[in-house]
């Protein structure tokens, strides 16, 4: 009761005078008409020196400014991303997804192993920009510049948990501290079930009432939290200081209970069951969309957090953004995972209902069809399950597809490793043969900065994270790129890099078909090795069938492909196409290795 009038209170925001104002043409792009690029402001561009080290003095372990380790910060602004969108958008993309740009902590972690929150993940406030980055004005220039181009601003936002602030009395501060259960360390009882009573009534989190978290008053259950000396008031908003709206039962092992009770790496765990939390969050990042305008959230571990929240959470913001005039607000969820697994994707929008997550699934195909040896079946059995996400097929189309990322390493190298004999040449077909698939196939393509400039990295986060702009890290600066003779030592903002030049005019066919963005996908050929696999997509207004054949095999294929009847005479896109159908309802293909073939039905 108490989740629905709280849902109620914020839907009825949705009928605020902004929302009859004439919005922009941007705003009506649907979320599949995107092309979304992905940057961690501080590792994009520096503009601005001055806030290299946020305002802070003394060495790296207090400013987290280290331009020479991969782990601290680099320099990266937020003006420095202004400066370069015409490069960014010269690529094709239409929405640019800003790593979090919250003030972090600037270092954190055990003694001889710290680094700092150039990343943007350890927050301690959550209602200002990291001084490191720029400053309030900075977002909202780049926010307002992204506009003026047509271009859509997506935040990357945090609800699971903080900066790792909060300590406990019977953990070594900085190490690893073993999860304490319900079962051993229940709510009622003071450090385990032979302990003293406490919280008498509390019903456990999943009441989620606030007559039942009233009663939820000892934190000391599992764990003896404090907040050490000097870090009584580290967060902002103030409600975040209090230990009662955490977990508190040491590190997630990231399964069982543990997943969504436990502390991500040893960061504050908050209790996201809790309703002043859920209050507190929608109010958090009402604020940036009423303030900024943005047009979208991607949601970091998202599946760390109780479905509950998501419940109210997702309306809420949906209905502040459609206040502020923002009918296509997109929300995607991080639900990490290294296996080929759509039917574990697809139950965070049906239980959560979380719009759309990114899709982990899809990047695994990839990886294991085009960087590896697998059947080009695997594709199917991904396309296959579209059906189970929420909305079914047309609800897949809004699911952010990509090949690699910044926390388990780059699309290259996993082909890399897939192939690890492959000449420079083959290497470069691979991954621009996966970027065709990732433009052409079904959902929202999205390109981790430095990939379209051969950045092949050498897999984990800090390994995966190079600077775009000049960097004086050893580690990034030793790595062979492809399709260039260069290294990350220089600025890494070449325009006829084979990879940019790949990707921007696929990302312009993308734009002109209206079959690659919102069309209906349907299987056309696929095999238990690699080789021929081949779907047709269909303009949603005329019906106008797209070819799309891809061969991830060395040798070149050839085939005839099922094609719809009253498609009868084909034009190419890429590649070679037969003029006409060979019969009713069928084309001959033939695709050279490692490559694809776009035909249009006329």
């Amino acid at each position: 009761m108490i989740r629905k009038m709280l849902l109620a209170s914020l839907l009825a925001v949705a009928g605020m005078p902004a929302a009859a104002q004439t919005a922009p043409a941007y705003r009506d792009r649907l979320p599949q008409d995107e092309v979304i690029y992905f940057v961690l402001p501080d590792r994009f561009a520096n503009a601005d020196p001055a806030n290299d080290r946020g305002g802070l003095t003394g060495d790296r372990l207090v400013t987290g400014f280290d331009p020479t380790a991969k782990g601290f910060y680099h320099g990266g602004d937020l003006q420095g991303l202004i400066g370069r969108l015409d490069y960014i958008q010269g690529l094709g993309a239409t929405a640019l997804w800003v790593g979090p740009i919250f003030k972090n902590k600037p270092v954190q972690g055990a003694k001889g192993s710290e680094s700092a929150g150039y990343h943007g993940y350890w927050i301690t406030d959550f209602t200002s920009v990291d001084p490191h980055l720029g400053s309030a004005a900075d977002f909202k220039a780049l926010v307002d510049a992204a506009h003026a181009r047509g271009m859509k601003v997506y935040m990357d936002i945090i609800v699971n948990h903080t900066a790792d602030v909060i300590k406990y009395r019977e953990c070594v501060p900085d190490q690893y501290c073993v999860y304490r259960s319900l079962g051993d360390y229940p709510y009622q009882r003071r450090g385990g079930v032979t302990g003293a009573a406490i919280n008498s009534g509390f019903a456990g989190h999943n009441d989620g009432s606030a007559a039942n978290f009233a009663k939820l008053t000892d934190p000391t259950y599992a764990f003896t939290p404090y907040l050490p000396k000097g870090e009584e008031r580290a967060k902002t908003p103030a409600w975040l200081n209090d230990v009662t709206l955490y977990h508190n039962r040491g590190d997630s092992t990231f399964s069982g209970e543990s997943s969504t009770l436990g502390d991500f790496s040893g960061l504050d765990d908050l209790m996201t069951e809790n309703p002043r939390v859920v209050a507190g969050m929608i109010d958090i990042f009402g604020g940036w969309i009423d303030r900024f305008g943005v047009d979208g959230f991607r949601i970091d571990t998202a599946q760390h957090v109780n479905p509950e929240f998501w419940q109210v959470f997702v309306p809420a913001m949906r209905a502040r953004a459609a206040a502020k005039g923002i009918p296509n607000f997109h929300i995607f969820g991080e639900i990490a995972t290294g296996d080929m697994d759509p039917a574990r994707l697809a139950t965070h929008t049906r239980v959560d209902g979380l719009p759309a997550v990114l899709d982990f699934a899809f990047q695994r195909a990839l990886v294991d069809t085009v960087g590896g040896g697998a059947g080009t079946d695997e594709l199917r059995r991904l396309f296959f399950a579209d059906p189970l996400y929420e909305g079914g097929a047309a609800g897949a189309m809004q699911l952010p597809t990509f090949l690699g990322n910044h926390d388990a390493g780059r699309f290259a190298m996993f082909v890399k490793r897939g192939f690890p004999k492959a000449s420079d040449a083959e290497l470069l077909s691979r991954v621009i043969l996966g970027h065709a698939m990732l433009l052409t196939l079904r959902g929202v393509p999205t390109i981790y900065s430095g990939d379209e400039q051969g950045f092949v990295g050498k897999g984990g986060d800090q390994d995966s994270r190079e600077d775009m702009f000049a960097s004086h890290v050893a580690s990034y600066n030793d790595n062979r790129l492809l399709g260039t003779a260069k290294t990350t030592a220089t600025d890494s903002y070449d325009t006829a890099h084979p990879l940019y030049r790949a990707i921007a005019t696929l990302a312009k066919l993308r734009a002109e078909l209206p079959a690659l963005r919102r069309g209906k996908q349907m299987l056309r050929a696929y095999g238990d090795k690699p080789g021929l696999f081949a779907v047709s997509r269909f303009d949603p207004d005329t019906g106008r069938e797209v070819l799309l054949a891809f061969n991830t095999s060395t040798a070149p294929v050839s085939a005839k492909v099922l094609v719809e009847t009253r498609s009868t005479d084909f034009t190419a896109r890429h590649g070679v196409c037969a003029p006409k159908a060979t019969a009713p309802g069928s084309l001959s293909v033939t695709v050279p290795p490692l490559d694809y073939v776009i035909c249009t039905a006329q």
